[in-house]
């Protein structure tokens, strides 16, 4: 490796740092609550999904605690669309900056998905504890598993988001569809059912859905006894790559005009 080319990660990563620190600032520190409502936000919809199965079921489809079965679906999901969504206004959010000659587009595409990922997932770690202290709930949580599922949530969030941040900047309609798009998806992506309770006609639809495949994955690392044959770590994967490949391409391509129409 080169001189040049160390100096040019440092930079890189002084840059990135920079950003994370600048929207910790912003985002999250202007206010006591900032933090705060990232947590109960999912936390309160967890909260009303589980007690309204609660009325309508005597014990949950998987073990013992409704809000652990819930949650391990939810969490998935509104990771995705937190990395999806923060990933792709990523250029937007740091536009003065990259007037900079220093600062490049994907300094700031990876510091949103970093700063991001790392909130959304100190919050799953803490509503996970505490539904476990909660419900005391015993269980056998197989972690390398735990780990591959969070980890593709969180590569397929940084994919979509890549895309998101060329679309969102060319097409300002594509805010609305992506919207609309992610709106019903903790209803069709195994929160609510298990794929292998719903419908054979949904299920032959809904299997296209990836983020169904990473619920399956974060479940069945919660619960040793429930086996998601329907996974496919290839499918995930090529949601994972292809997206990302085709924004890193778009945004190499079109980054300084997407950056002077803001202007």
């Amino acid at each position: 490796m080169t001189d040049q080319s160390i100096l040019w990660r440092a930079t890189a990563l002084r840059s990135v740092m920079a950003l994370v620190l600048r929207e910790m600032a912003s985002r999250y520190g202007r206010t006591p609550g900032g933090y705060l409502w990232a947590l109960l936000h999912p936390l309160g919809v967890i909260v009303m999904l589980a007690y309204a199965f609660a009325l309508l079921q005597k014990t949950p489809v998987l073990g013992t605690s409704f809000l652990l079965f819930k949650a391990t679906g939810f969490l998935m999901v509104r990771q995705f669309t937190v990395l999806g969504s923060a990933t792709g206004h990523a250029l937007g959010y740091s536009r003065s900056l990259l007037l900079y000659p220093r600062v490049a587009w994907i300094d700031a595409v990876l510091a949103r998905f970093v700063l991001n990922g790392l909130v959304v997932t100190g919050v799953a770690f803490v509503i996970i504890v505490g539904i476990f202290l909660y419900d005391g709930v015993q269980t056998f949580i197989d972690w390398p598993l735990l780990l591959l599922a969070w980890g593709l949530g969180a590569a397929l969030g940084l994919s979509l988001g890549m895309l998101n941040c060329y679309l969102f900047h060319r097409f300002e309609i594509w805010q609305q569809i992506w919207t609309i798009l992610t709106a019903p998806l903790f209803l069709i992506s195994g929160v609510i059912l298990l794929f292998e309770d719903m419908p054979r006609a949904a299920q032959s639809v809904l299997w296209y859905n990836p983020l169904l495949h990473l619920t399956g994955l974060m479940r069945a690392a919660f619960y040793p006894v429930y086996r998601p044959d329907y996974v496919s770590l290839v499918y995930i994967g090529l949601w994972c790559l292809v997206p990302l490949v085709l924004g890193i391409m778009l945004m190499h391509l079109y980054h300084r005009d997407l950056l002077a129409r803001q202007k």
